[in-house]
């Protein structure tokens, strides 16, 4: 882990950094700075993820480091130190991990950082979830969730030729002949597939992929050939719907 120190005074700056090294904590690097202009070119350059930040210091103030720098683009927790309580209110408004007194009580010390570790921690797992969800969300799109009793199958669109409903739950049938059954309706992947126009549903106990369809067949009641050797019926319901269909997409 990286640690910054932003102090115009180099006294401090050195009494901080040996009460940081007298704790169990792992520092990869530590930092100085002895004004906030200064400091915010450490951060850009070096991404600590602390940074201790005095409050009086020439030019700029510490409470003035967000007019210099996103805290979005470069991460970083502040832990504000000052011989001033006045501050207090304006540093937490900040979003400060904590706001130490000079001179600097080690308890206390230990206590900010251990503070600050646990919200970057919190902060990374939460990233990690949103980073999963991002994924599966965009996996969805490509792909869908066939569950089957021993977990999940991800399937996409193209490798399915049809669903076939099997009272509350559905068969699936893959273009390599594989049969799954899954444990939904069929009504569900209807739905699901909805925005899909190669997805089309002729009769209540099927949902067929158009891809697959090598022949429409009217006789026999009417029916669609499937991969040359499915055979598909066409509902008395459903069969204007499917001739539309046809003459929209393929003719």
């Amino acid at each position: 882990m990286k640690i910054l120190i932003v102090d115009d005074e180099v006294k401090a700056q050195s009494l901080l950094k040996q009460l940081i090294a007298d704790l169990n904590i792992d520092v990869e690097q530590l930092f100085t700075a002895n004004n906030l202009l200064d400091g915010i070119e450490l951060i850009k350059k070096e991404s600590p993820k602390i940074v201790f930040l005095d409050i009086e210091m020439p030019e700029y103030s510490g409470l003035e480091i967000l007019d210099h720098i996103d805290l979005e683009q470069y991460p970083f927790k502040i832990i504000f130190t000052t011989a001033y309580q006045q501050y207090a209110t304006e540093a937490f408004k900040l979003s400060a991990v904590d706001y130490l007194l000079k001179p600097i009580d080690p308890d206390e010390l230990e206590i900010a950082i251990n503070k600050a570790l646990k919200i970057i921690e919190q902060n990374r797992l939460s990233s990690q979830i949103k980073s999963l969800q991002n994924a599966l969300n965009e996996l969805k799109v490509k792909k869908i969730a066939l569950e089957v009793p021993h977990g999940i199958i991800f399937a996409e669109p193209d490798e399915i030729l049809y669903f076939e409903a099997d009272g509350m739950y559905t068969n699936v049938i893959l273009k390599d002949q594989r049969k799954r059954l899954i444990c939904k309706p069929l009504k569900h992947f209807v739905e699901q597939l909805s925005q899909n126009k190669f997805f089309f549903k002729p009769h209540r106990s099927y949902l067929i992929n158009l891809n697959y369809m090598t022949e429409f067949i009217k006789k026999d009641g009417d029916y669609i050939l499937l991969d040359n050797t499915i055979h598909i019926p066409i509902s008395r319901s459903r069969k204007d719907d499917f001739t539309a269909l046809l003459r929209e997409t393929f003719l």
